[in-house]
């Protein structure tokens, strides 16, 4: 089973502060919403919803990060967005009840906290705060997706996945790891998406920062040995 209940740990309210779109509820609020919230947890790889799927659950991750991906009817596949402790994804199933856009997945092990849809539509109504603060996120979240892709679009493969580790790097980093000698989860594919390049193009990049020292590559995960060196090559 890739996802199931999980048992104690942190409290629901708790973690539902942590996420900015409800940071600034109140307590009442806050409860109203860990009343209905379903904790479960995917491991790495495991599929949260494909696209295409019915949407009728958002989910807040309280630990792990996931990958939104589109896939396209010849096999390649579009990256729209990493998803980390804090963040939301699946929302749109807040507002209506179209199909999934794209498909998530777990990229490490990954904690969430899942709310249908309509329980959420429910509390909008009742607590005016919490939709405004909804709206705010997606359209912040909109932004970047539109800023990332704009600045692919000008950026040679090198810059792109130099700054797709450069990112992952710096993630890693916020949720605990050292300055140096950076652990990223990531296989070539996952960064050829990331960056929007075909794998060949990232994995000669990748060979060239090796030989560079930056990085050092095993299966399926890479160490950045020198965050601040991929910066050189992001122009």
């Amino acid at each position: 089973m890739p996802a199931r209940m999980i048992a104690g740990a942190q409290p629901t309210t708790a973690l539902l502060a942590g996420v900015p779109a409800f940071a600034e509820l109140g307590a009442r609020e806050l409860e109203g919403i860990a009343a209905v919230a379903i904790r479960r947890r995917f491991v790495p790889g495991a599929v949260v919803f494909r696209e295409g799927d019915a949407s009728t659950t958002c989910y807040a991750i309280a630990s792990g990060r996931a990958r939104a991906v589109r896939e396209h009817a010849d096999g390649r596949r579009l990256t729209l967005a990493d998803f980390g402790p804090g963040d939301i994804f699946g929302e749109l199933a807040m507002f209506d009840d179209e199909r999934r856009s794209a498909t998530v997945a777990a990229v490490d092990a990954l904690d969430v906290l899942a709310v249908r849809g309509s329980d959420m539509r429910r509390l909008m109504q009742e607590h005016a705060d919490l939709a405004v603060k909804l709206a705010v996120t997606l359209a912040r979240r909109l932004r970047a997706t539109n800023e990332r892709l704009a600045r692919q679009s000008f950026q040679t493969v090198q810059s792109r996945v130099a700054g797709v580790l450069g990112q992952l790097a710096a993630d890693a980093v916020r949720d605990g790891a050292g300055p140096r000698d950076v652990p990223v989860t990531a296989t070539q594919a996952e960064l050829a998406a990331l960056a929007g390049s075909s794998r060949e193009s990232a994995s000669r990049f990748l060979a060239v920062l090796e030989r560079a020292g930056v990085i050092s590559q095993g299966r399926g995960r890479l160490t950045v040995h020198d965050p601040a060196a991929l910066e050189h090559y992001v122009y």
